[in-house]
């Protein structure tokens, strides 16, 4: 096992580091930006600034690392890994890219977008539709996060399966280093072969290894035409060997393809969610299915031709097709609230794990099992199949709350449900990052060269230690 990284101590931004700060950044510090979304951490007040431009971050970033001062970037302060706020150690100066998100350029002929760090998701892909383009980076929080935060945890979501990942539709980047100094990677490029892929070591670094200041994004033609049905399905191997039914229909076109345990449909009705699941009763599994296909194309047939193939092998048993834009968004929103149903239901233990997808069969008929030999608790699966990803989340009993189990119990439930993750090769962190909450996991079940290399990296651009620190690679003083 690695030791923690040994530095040099920092200082707080105090008085004497905020005279040095350029006119106008300072803001006064809210709440909000000491506050982490699941409650897991609280930050500790600091020196909160809002840089307006590249330059003002850049001088701002060169100040801190001459009085080695500690940096926390500050994004839509959405993420849940704890990588937004500081809990201890000297007083961080908070850089939040909130007045920075400006759309900085639009190419329709080339499906590029320019966008600044600050830029709200939602106003990213309204951007987008207003030139007859789709930016396909969808979330839960797509009103609130922003672009620089999506990028910094490469942020996945519903669209992966077609359209991959943040960093698969990143083509450039600005980035601030932890000198001060600006790394103008801002290109529009698709093939640019010229040494090593710093685009893709800043994103996914968690503001670690520098502060992203813009990014030329990758944009699509719109669908002509989309659908969406959910289906009910016999097991999780129905659901896999329905998925694969699905991209052969349909290819490309296959936008998502969410599995669905019927204990998240139940918790719906349970917490008072204003979405309800159209079936009746509450299967055990069921698949969302969605569909974005190209003019003169019929999603509905195309759905109908599934649910048909799908019944006719004993996958499918029954099964809604959005008859309009508005069913189809009810069937999303029911999708979407099931994480909000988690958080009033409470979690003891959340766990974003990806698979190898032949082998999520197998795992969610062991892991209820491994759980259970810690005690009775309720289990809600869910997440995106297509890509292997799942949300595999443990809860208390009826009756019982979140706040009757200690901090013991959901460290021994994640231990195990990410040791049986170990087991299958896969992830402990899919999608959300590793942040705070997950440094020990990433020392756990961590390869030990990468792990290596990773603190080479953080050292070489890095040296003072400054860049949030404590996330992703421990820091000791």
């Amino acid at each position: 096992m690695l030791a923690p990284m040994t530095l040099t101590p920092l200082n707080p931004a105090d008085d004497t580091f905020a005279a040095r700060l350029p006119e106008g950044v300072r803001r006064p510090l809210e709440p909000r930006y000491l506050e982490e979304r699941r409650g897991l951490f609280k930050g500790q007040d600091g020196l909160l600034v809002a840089p307006r431009s590249t330059a003002e971050v850049a001088d701002l970033v060169r100040a801190a690392a001459e009085a080695r001062v500690g940096i926390v970037p500050y994004g839509g302060g959405t993420g849940l890994v704890g990588g937004q706020v500081m809990p201890d150690g000297p007083a961080p100066m908070i850089l939040s890219l909130e007045r920075m998100r400006q759309i900085r350029g639009l190419w329709p002929e080339e499906n590029v977008i320019v966008a600044e760090a600050g830029a709200v998701l939602a106003e990213v892909q309204a951007a987008a539709q207003a030139a007859d383009r789709l930016f396909p980076l969808s979330l839960g929080a797509e009103g609130s996060c922003r672009i620089g935060g999506n990028l910094a945890t490469n942020a996945g979501g519903v669209n992966v399966l077609r359209y991959g990942n943040t960093r698969d539709l990143c083509l450039g980047l600005e980035v601030v280093l932890p000198d001060g100094a600006v790394w103008h990677g801002l290109k529009r490029l698709r093939k640019d072969n010229t040494g090593y892929d710093l685009r893709g070591l800043m994103i996914g670094a968690e503001g670690t290894l520098g502060i992203i200041t813009a990014a030329a994004l990758r944009l699509f033609p719109r669908p002509a035409c989309d659908g969406a049905a959910l289906m009910v399905v016999e097991s999780p191997e129905a659901a896999l060997a329905l998925l694969a039914r699905a991209q052969a229909q349909v290819g490309a076109g296959l936008n998502a393809f969410e599995l669905i345990a019927g204990q998240g449909l139940h918790f719906l009705s349970e917490t008072g969610c204003t979405a309800r699941a159209p079936l009746d009763p509450i299967p055990e599994w069921a698949a969302l299915i969605d569909l974005g296909l190209g003019p003169g194309a019929d999603p509905s047939a195309e759905l109908v031709a599934i649910f048909e193939a799908g019944a006719a092998e004993g996958l499918v048993t029954d099964g809604v097709i959005a008859g309009s834009g508005a069913q189809r968004a009810a069937l999303w929103e029911m999708r979407e609230q099931i994480p909000e149903a988690n958080k009033r239901i409470g979690a003891i233990s959340s766990h974003d794990i990806s698979l190898p997808l032949s082998a999520i069969p197998d795992f969610l008929r062991q892991a209820p099992a491994v759980v259970a030999g810690l005690g009775a608790f309720r289990i809600n699966a869910f997440g995106h199949l297509g890509d292997g990803n799942l949300h595999f989340n443990v809860f208390p009993p009826a009756g019982r709350g979140k706040s009757d189990y200690p901090a013991e119990t959901r460290a021994r439930v994640a231990t195990a449900v990410y040791d049986l993750v170990a087991e299958f090769d896969g992830s402990f962190s899919a999608e959300h990052g590793i942040g705070r909450l997950k440094v020990d996991d990433l020392v756990r079940y961590g390869d030990p060269a990468k792990a290596a290399a990773m603190r080479a990296i953080k050292a070489a651009l890095d040296p003072r230690g400054i860049m949030n620190p404590g996330v992703m690679l421990a820091r000791e003083v």
